[in-house]
């Protein structure tokens, strides 16, 4: 069975959706490693009887060094893929040139990268909205995408309404996308 690693930082709904619908059926977690020891993705996935895992940044001198931790402690798991999902950092070359991942985006890329996409998408002018999940590359937000899916907005749309659409698509999208990649390295 392919393994594979989450990289989170905060409220972890994505990660336990993600150990909900394919840990030990399309593949295994192997662990869920966040950079933040608050963040409370951790006990979710400890519920879920997943392994865990903090590396905080902000122990680091330099992005690049926390990186090469991160790789260190990545590969001592074995994974055939790395899943960034939900994880608010920039990766440098020392992560992107030494591991194999995807990420979850809430936006239609190439609008809307790096952070804040829910809030700058809802206020933009656009009528078609949704999510992408691309391969990570030393480019923010601007891997390969993998899959993208859309809605349209509604006239009347909220700020809530929009992002529980976001959030409905993620929760699809992403187990899509793994099983995807994963046979794509078979």
């Amino acid at each position: 069975m392919k393994k594979i690693v989450i990289l989170f930082s905060g409220e972890g709904f994505n990660a336990q959706n993600i150990v909900k619908k394919l840990h030990n059926k399309e593949c295994e977690v192997v662990c869920g490693i966040t950079n933040k020891k608050d963040a409370k993705g951790l006990d979710k996935l400890k519920e879920l009887l997943v392994k865990t895992d903090i590396l905080e940044h902000i122990n680091f001198e330099s992005r690049e060094i926390f990186d090469a931790e991160l790789v260190k402690l990545i590969k001592s798991y074995k994974p055939d893929l790395v899943v960034l999902s939900g994880f608010m950092r920039i990766l440098s070359d020392v992560f992107t040139s030494n591991v194999k991942a995807i990420n979850l985006h809430p936006s239609l890329l190439p609008k809307f990268k790096g952070a804040n996409a829910i809030e700058r998408s809802f206020e933009s002018e656009d009528v078609k909205c949704g999510v992408s999940v691309h391969y990570v590359s030393n480019e923010l937000d601007g891997g390969d995408i993998i899959l993208q899916k859309s809605f349209i907005r509604s006239e009347r749309e909220t700020f809530d309404s929009f992002t529980a659409k976001i959030k409905e698509i993620e929760f699809e999208l992403m187990p899509k996308a793994i099983i995807h990649t994963l046979k794509e390295y078979e």
